[in-house]
């Protein structure tokens, strides 16, 4: 079974230095029908102004996964970490028992574009943790490329949770066919360019959700972006 939830029905906020658009129910935007999906929680898309960011704030008990488009966020946290994410990177914190951090756009100039994505973890209670790695050279392959798993699988980022989360920046036309379990989840987001699952076609922005899916064909376009993630029923 494959739903579609389209760029345009998602959630939608503007704070002036914050422009965002809300996959799942987030702060002030509440839609009962979209409350997350399998162990997904949050995907927001970011436009974030030159200047401006994230104050210091706090979290507990979520795999939060930020992924850059475009731009440069600089990131501090109370477990000692400072770091800039740029596109072609990924980086996972576990808010466990408590974390306190902050995202900043360094740029006076430039928007910083991300998606970041919060996941449940397996138990809550985990100690806080942070992880940052480059997957630049493996997404210029034009092949799926398994960015963040549980245990970090492949030279992945690590969750504490059974998913699998892979990402696909091709410049050139391509096609995947991977073969499912009934028993999984899938969620398909466009960052931008047009795919097709299996014989569902969908387009920058738009999220896709499928189960009792045992083979996925995938088709894109040249110039995609995109975000595939495996997730248990």
């Amino acid at each position: 079974m494959i739903k579609i939830r389209k760029s345009s029905e998602r959630g939608y906020a503007n704070h002036g230095w914050l422009e965002a658009r809300h996959t799942f129910s987030f702060a002030d935007y509440r839609d009962p029908a979209h409350m997350g999906f399998s162990v997904l929680r949050v995907i927001n898309e970011d436009r974030v102004a030159g200047g401006a960011g994230f104050p210091t704030h706090g979290h507990q008990n979520m795999e939060i996964i930020t992924y850059i488009i475009e731009g440069a966020l600089e990131h501090k946290d109370s477990m000692g970490n400072t770091a800039v994410i740029k596109p072609g990177e990924v980086q996972r914190m576990s808010a466990g028992t408590g974390v306190r951090h902050s995202e900043f756009n360094n740029s006076k100039e430039n928007k910083t574009h991300l998606l970041q994505i919060w996941i449940m973890p397996d138990k809550n209670g985990y100690p806080p943790s942070y992880e940052q790695k480059d997957f630049k050279e493996k997404l210029s392959s034009n092949e799926l490329c398994l960015v963040a798993s549980n245990h970090g699988r492949d030279g992945s980022v690590s969750l504490s949770q059974d998913v699998d989360m892979y990402a696909l920046k091709s410049a050139t036309a391509g096609e995947r066919i991977l073969n499912s379990e009934a028993g999984r989840f899938y969620w398909l987001q466009v960052v931008s360019g047009v795919v097709k699952f299996n014989d569902v076609t969908v387009a920058t922005g738009d999220g896709l959700s499928a189960s009792m899916e045992t083979r996925i064909h995938l088709k894109w376009q040249a110039g995609t972006e995109f975000i595939l993630f495996d997730l248990p029923n």
